[in-house]
């Protein structure tokens, strides 16, 4: 029986909603493959994949701070059918940190995660309203050692890419009482200077005035080049931290650079902050993989006291920055070996198989389309070789394997049980 087809049809068809975009292959082979490389590199550190809920509740997403603008603008939330406050999650670090208090794993608990993040804001380069990130959090321990391989981590995935022209940019936040003490010294400065910044940025100076140091726009950016930094009014111990970690990234060979105004956006930062920018971007989509210390967090999500530090990588933002750099373009096959049967279908189905359950990556075509068209469906594939079977090969038992990357596009035949053995030979 015919499918039945509804009488009504759209007027236009449904297209992804603003702000988020499908990633079709081949370039998702380039996702699938930026994960593998960061799993690689963090799994060897004894980094665990964590996979937690794209939502949760909503209070669980507040303690990033009450005055950012992600609580205040730009979270997805909705009350569900339970009537429950949830949010779609915006960023990595709670959620994980939220896992840790529940679950209690031994610490120091080192963990990594690729998950989308959503925020309702403007969409822009390499920065959607659905966007991707992958991430490690490390908690348990407060030893600034633990900061250091952090940041070893996240500077040898970007090289691991091929990345060359990026910057790490380092600043302590110090302890929450460093950060408390600073925030009223910078406020008392900001209210005699509140008329020179950007009208955009005058309301944070009451609510948050951290986040004016790190606005992008032009009118506070100048207006804030003398603000008192905070680095001058950390503690001893906050000082001390500061130092060992400076010290660790020169014996790594790892290159920095101080940047006093870099304070990161959300609430629970402390002590080390940092951020890795791409000179090949635009300087305000230029932060490739940034993150910090965030000592009190798990403490504020109903947990015991317990120090943290992570990182978060736009998987967006940086594969623009591998494409800035022609770097890292991805695999560029799907197959290695195409199977093209003119003979009814039969020969390529089982030789596909056979080849897929030996390891080999095959695919062949459908529809028994003619030899022409199966030959320009294998050159598409990107395959190395052709394997083909026509009336000849298939009364004689044998496959005509023929090259398709070099221009001669050697033939040989060899008899179809030698087939897989003849492949992993010359693969």
């Amino acid at each position: 029986m015919a499918p039945v087809r509804s009488a009504a049809v759209p007027a236009e068809a449904f297209r992804a909603p603003k702000g988020t975009q499908d990633v079709l292959a081949p370039e998702s082979a380039r996702w699938e493959a930026l994960i593998a490389h960061f799993a690689a590199t963090v799994e060897a550190a004894g980094y665990g994949l964590v996979v937690s809920p794209m939502f949760e509740d909503i209070g669980v997403f507040r303690r990033l701070g009450e005055g950012t603008d992600v609580v205040t603008k730009e979270m997805y939330d909705f009350v569900d059918k339970g009537d429950r406050h949830i949010a779609l999650r915006p960023e990595g670090t709670a959620s994980v940190v939220r896992a840790f208090v529940q679950h209690h794993p031994v610490t120091p608990w080192k963990a990594w995660y690729a998950t989308p993040a959503f925020r309702y804001e403007q969409p822009q380069s390499g920065r959607l309203r659905q966007h991707h990130q992958v991430g490690v959090e490390a908690l348990g321990s407060d030893d600034p050692d633990l900061d250091v391989e952090v940041l070893a981590l996240g500077h040898d995935h970007l090289r691991s890419l091929g990345l060359q022209r990026n910057v790490l940019l380092l600043n302590s936040m110090g302890s929450r009482a460093d950060r408390a003490r600073y925030v009223d010294v910078l406020r008392a400065w900001l209210d005699a200077r509140v008329g020179d910044l950007a009208e955009e940025d005058r309301a944070k100076v009451a609510t948050n005035p951290m986040r004016v140091l790190d606005s992008k726009r032009r009118a506070t950016h100048d207006a804030v080049a003398d603000a008192p930094r905070i680095t001058d009014h950390l503690s001893d111990e906050a000082g001390t931290h500061f130092e060992r970690v400076q010290s660790g990234l020169r014996s790594l060979g790892i290159d920095f650079v101080l940047e006093p105004r870099l304070v990161r956006g959300l609430d629970y930062y402390t002590h080390t902050a940092f951020e890795f920018q791409s000179s090949a971007l635009d300087a305000a989509q230029s932060t490739i993989l940034g993150g910090g210390r965030y000592d009190g967090l798990a403490e504020d999500l109903g947990g015991s006291p317990t120090p943290g530090i992570g990182f978060g990588s736009g998987i967006e933002r940086v594969l623009l920055a591998c494409d800035a750099e022609g770097v890292f373009g991805g695999p560029t096959a799907s197959v290695d070996v195409f199977v093209v049967d003119v003979t009814g279908g039969e020969a390529a189905r089982d030789l596909t198989i056979e080849l897929r359950r030996a390891g080999i990556r095959a695919d062949r075509a459908f529809d028994q389309r003619s030899m022409r068209a199966q030959m320009k469906a294998a050159d598409r594939s990107g395959a190395r070789v052709a394997l083909i079977v026509g009336e000849q090969e298939a009364a004689d038992g044998t496959v005509a394997v023929r090259t398709l990357l070099d221009a001669e596009r050697s033939q040989q035949v060899v008899a179809r049980r030698s087939v897989l053995d003849h492949l992993r030979a010359t693969l």
